[in-house]
């Protein structure tokens, strides 16, 4: 599809639309924030879910300092210290998504240490695609 022409009349659509966040975009964010070793990174319109605490314990597990307001929804780390090349287990075996953290480990510290993700068992979840893109850079 090329376009899409929406017609209707004299009346003109004016307003706004909240978008509420979404675990699966904010996850990678808060391991992309290990990537930041100046400054601090504010992620806004962050969801209250347990997979996102838990991913904030996997970024305090490298040694980032994290602060959630949950009133607010932000996040913000502060990565600038020293990243450890290993991720927390205790952290890292509760959720599939943890994976991610592998690739801003590796970029930061030059190698990496990620146990296999946990999480739900809806079948089978291979890494390997993950493995693959790393291999290729």
């Amino acid at each position: 599809m090329e376009k899409i022409v929406v017609r209707g009349g004299d009346n003109r659509l004016v307003g706004s639309v909240t978008i509420e966040g979404a675990k699966n975009a904010v996850l990678p964010l808060l391991a992309a924030t290990v990537l930041a070793s100046e400054g601090k990174t504010v992620l806004k319109n962050v969801p209250i879910l347990s997979d996102v605490f838990t991913m904030n314990q996997v970024v305090r597990g490298l040694n980032a300092k994290v602060n959630f307001d949950q009133d607010a929804n932000i996040v913000e780390v502060d990565a600038t210290d020293d990243i450890t090349e290993e991720a927390p287990y205790k952290y890292v075996s509760k959720m599939r998504a943890s994976i991610v953290v592998l690739g801003p480990i590796l970029a930061r510290v030059g190698h990496a240490k990620v146990s296999m993700p946990g999480g739900c068992t809806i079948g089978s979840r291979p890494i390997d695609l993950h493995l693959k893109g790393l291999e290729a850079m």
